[in-house]
């Protein structure tokens, strides 16, 4: 699974995600993205930013960038921001090689995107990399249910769902995100284990 394959799958898949999020963003996520985005504090880069959906979540004195692997997610979150009529830097990038400057943020948002990547410890370390000193990192993710029915079922359809878009049902980037030198400082497990909420940071 290269990034290529990837960015192909998800450019196809662009014009029916919105669509396909409303009933698992409100019985999965619901308040998870919010939960997130509140907390990001000045310079902002979010990593997969998908159609935008972060976009009305965030407090207003915030500068943000976003960065997705797709065009056709990046044109479509480009829409969104002129309808919120909310400023954005989109980017079009890999989030296992960012294409910034090492320290260029404040804080890195990442809310439904390491289930997608091909190398999500990778992509941790270029958020670490993105960070100065003492900057945030924020995630929203599905994970591998603690309860064994609950992860025999997202085993199974990780199969699909690999196949589909490479989207991983049963990672767990918290052990991840602590190997790569980050602090944690508040972690959410909901929805019977199957949902985690991460706050961490750089350290100073």
């Amino acid at each position: 699974m290269d990034g290529e394959w990837v960015r192909g799958q998800w450019d196809k898949y662009a014009s029916r995600y919105d669509r396909a999020m409303r009933p698992v963003e409100r019985l999965q996520f619901g308040g998870g993205r919010e939960w997130v985005c509140t907390q990001a504090t000045g310079d902002v880069l979010e990593v997969a930013v998908g159609t935008g959906l972060n976009l009305p979540h965030y407090p207003a004195d915030v500068t943000l960038t976003g960065v997705d692997l797709s065009p056709r997610m990046l044109e479509l979150a480009r829409k969104r921001a002129a309808e919120l009529q909310r400023e954005i830097t989109l980017v079009e990038g890999d989030a296992q090689a960012l294409p910034f400057p090492d320290a260029s943020f404040d804080t890195v948002v990442c809310t439904l995107g390491l289930c997608g990547f091909p190398d999500d410890r990778a992509a941790i370390a270029e958020m670490h990399r993105m960070l100065r000193p003492g900057g945030k990192l924020l995630l929203l993710d599905h994970i591998g249910s603690h309860h064994r029915l609950i992860l025999l079922g997202q085993r199974l359809l990780e199969k699909l769902s690999l196949r589909q878009l490479g989207d991983y049902q049963t990672r767990r980037p918290l052990p991840l995100v602590q190997a790569a030198g980050f602090v944690v400082e508040r972690t959410e497990r909901l929805k019977a284990g199957t949902v985690e909420r991460v706050a961490a940071r750089k350290p100073a």
